[in-house]
């Protein structure tokens, strides 16, 4: 079996949800279909960005048996139930994050995957910038000694004006929490992935720093701009825009973190270090192509992306040679190519290649700790 020869479907016709289709087709898999909030406004939208047919629900894209996988990138409070009908279909599933908004529904659909057999992949792109990979590969080797200190941030500022809106500001669509679930998780994430440790305790301090926003009545596009003379409702908010959060990781290492969708300047910006007993390693989404590495002794390092330079995990996710900017859409690019072999075998790798629904459900178990953690204004423990 080849890319070719699989048929994959799209619930969600939003940024992400293009995203997904555009990195289908570049692996030559074939996008079958995709599903909207309304069947009229995805053939609208489908017929503007040249995107497959549309299906009228998640069922009827479910229940056709042409179809092998199903990528699910609508809002956050759709993905539980929709999951659980495409693994009840026997569809592999590709979930954007979060898998669910709570983690009853996460342990829920990580048992289901397992007792189906399909493969399942929760969408934590980040780490398939593959200088990411590059610098796993040198925690796992000892190139930084043991780790002792994960700090960074990550920054955007589209929801900066008291006027920017989308429907990740609406709790019953995205969930209670906000900037930390959307962003925040991508990080936490990252570095689990990166370190190899996960998040044992948290000290969590979010802002609502926009207390009022201002919006047009019907749906507002990710990163759209909205019209400030035109009639706008306006609404009192609750969620996070802003966070800063202590860490305590397995193994003894310390963390902190910013979280932030309103920092002017910065469209959409990740950055970490990785400080251990011997090394450091850091890198930022804005320079995706270089890893610093740090050294005491002797001069610093910095390693650009480049397959004649990196380690074989690194190398294996680049598709263009040294030089050539690899950046967010080919992230996703490379998790799929990753994902669509375990589904060209029939089931998930031993240790699969990608972020699992166990890894989607790890997230959310430190991101509940997070809530809780602001709330009650203490060290909390996260819960597994």
């Amino acid at each position: 079996m080849a890319y070719g020869d699989i048929k994959a479907g799209v619930v969600g016709i939003g940024f992400i949800g293009v995203a997904h289709v555009e990195a289908l087709r570049r692996l030559g898999v074939e996008v079958g279909g995709v599903v909207g909030s309304s069947p009229e406004r995805a053939r609208a939208k489908a017929e503007a960005a040249g995107l497959p047919p549309v299906y009228d629900s998640v069922e009827a894209l479910a229940d056709d048996p042409s179809i092998d996988v199903v990528h699910i990138t609508s809002p956050n409070y759709a993905h539980a139930d929709q999951v659980r009908i495409c693994l009840a279909a026997g569809k592999h599933v590709v979930c954007e994050k979060p898998l669910a908004l709570g983690a009853k529904d996460t342990k829920d659909l990580v048992a289901r995957a397992e007792e189906s057999g399909l493969v399942n992949a929760v969408c934590f792109n980040s780490r398939f910038y593959p200088l990411n990979h590059q610098a796993m590969a040198m925690v796992v080797a000892g190139e930084i000694g043991e780790v002792r200190l994960i700090t960074g941030s990550y920054h955007q500022d589209w929801l900066l004006r008291d006027t920017d809106w989308n429907w990740r500001l609406q709790p019953e669509e995205a969930g209670e929490l906000r900037a930390v679930a959307d962003i925040g998780s991508h990080w936490l994430d990252l570095t689990r992935f990166i370190s190899g440790r996960r998040v044992e305790a948290v000290m969590a301090d979010l802002h609502t720093l926009v207390p009022i926003r201002r919006h047009p009545p019907g749906p507002v596009e990710t990163f759209a701009a909205v019209d400030p003379d035109q009639e706008l409702i306006e609404e009192v908010m609750a969620s996070d825009d802003a966070a800063g959060i202590l860490l305590r990781y397995e193994g003894g290492a310390r963390g902190a973190v910013t979280i932030s969708q309103v920092s002017a300047g910065r469209r959409n910006s990740l950055a970490y270090e990785v400080a251990g007993s011997d090394s450091a390693l850091s890198w930022t989404s804005e320079r995706p192509d270089d890893l610093w590495i740090g050294h005491r002794g002797r001069p610093n390092e910095v390693l650009h992306r480049d397959p004649a330079l990196a380690g074989p995990e690194a190398a294996a996710l680049i598709a263009y040679p040294g030089g050539h900017l690899e950046g967010f859409p080919d992230t996703f690019r490379a998790m799929f190519s990753r994902v669509y072999i375990d589904v060209m075998d029939g089931a998930p790798a031993p240790s699969p290649a990608y972020p699992t629904f166990g890894d989607g459900h790890d997230a959310v178990l430190v991101t509940d700790a997070v809530a809780r953690s602001n709330i009650e204004q203490r060290w909390v423990t996260v819960q597994r």
